[in-house]
């Protein structure tokens, strides 16, 4: 479609039978629980069937209401508070099994994120990584672990790898001031985006950096600056972010890089590990 959902609600409200004027005046009014409700959840809120619901998303131009739901998604999921996401979570989890839900939910995302993965980009991606003179990782607030994760090992692989660390937003542009032409920019950021995230990933562009952008969908701010895009399903659970599906992701990209170095993994990690029994790295069993 060529409007968001909500406008184009509200530019049909006047042609809906009184059984959709009340699935428009909820969704209006309650969008952001709307967003995360089934049809049939929907239909029983308001007092109308499962059918009547599905009709009204099909009369919007939808192919189903899934594809409907989806768009409310894509319009609020960056803009939820916390206490929004607690409320929101209520209808979404199974509390009485609550490990069943989450898990089965995060299955869903990897799976979600295998489906829609662009192997040219994830080639591009690998490609820029192994070949670049340095690679920045920055992921703020909950990406901050991803980033943090995707530095450790990649520096096992590689020299010059530097995790942007968050203290302040001078510092940021402290860390990448030398990026320039020939290094990758690795940039991980999901709803809620961070806008120091964003900024630098600007400000790595204009230096003629690759910048990679790991996030959730095509039309995220990471998606509309980054020279190279991979997106991995990431929804919300209750106030915490789900971050397996980039997770997984990042294990993919980590693999690959690493297939495509030119040192020998082996002779590597056999001197890391002579390195780690000398300096009593690990305990023993």
């Amino acid at each position: 479609m060529d409007k968001d959902v909500l406008s184009a609600i509200s530019e049909s409200i006047g042609t809906f039978s009184k059984g959709q004027r009340r699935i428009a005046s909820y969704i209006l009014d309650n969008y952001d629980k709307a967003a995360f409700m089934t049809a049939s959840k929907l239909g029983e809120t308001v007092g109308v069937s499962e059918s009547t619901v599905v009709r009204f998303a099909a009369d919007l131009g939808y192919d189903g209401y899934p594809e409907m739901r989806k768009a409310l998604q894509e319009i609020i999921k960056n803009c939820l508070t916390s206490v929004q996401r607690i409320e929101v979570s209520k209808d979404l989890i199974d509390n009485n099994n609550l490990p069943a839900s989450v898990l089965s939910s995060d299955i869903e995302k990897i799976r979600y994120t295998m489906e829609g993965l662009d192997q040219a980009s994830f080639d591009a991606a690998v490609d820029a990584i192994v070949h670049a003179k340095n690679i920045y990782i920055i992921g703020l607030r909950s990406s901050s672990a991803l980033a943090s994760f995707l530095g450790f090992y990649l520096n096992l692989l590689f020299p010059n790898v530097r995790v942007v660390s968050e203290n302040s937003a001078n510092e940021i542009f402290e860390q990448i001031i030398r990026v320039s032409s020939g290094d990758a920019f690795i940039a991980i950021s999901f709803p809620r985006y961070s806008r120091r995230t964003i900024r630098a990933m600007r400000y790595a562009r204009d230096m003629g950096a690759t910048v990679i952008g790991i996030t959730d969908t095509e039309t995220s701010l990471v998606a509309h600056i980054a020279t190279i895009k991979l997106y991995a399903k990431s929804n919300m659970v209750s106030f915490l972010d789900s971050l397996v599906a980039p997770l997984s992701l990042i294990n993919a990209l980590l693999l690959a890089a690493a297939n495509h170095s030119s040192d020998d993994l082996v002779s590597k990690f056999g001197m890391l590990e002579d390195i780690w029994a000398e300096y009593q790295v690990y305990e023993k069993n």
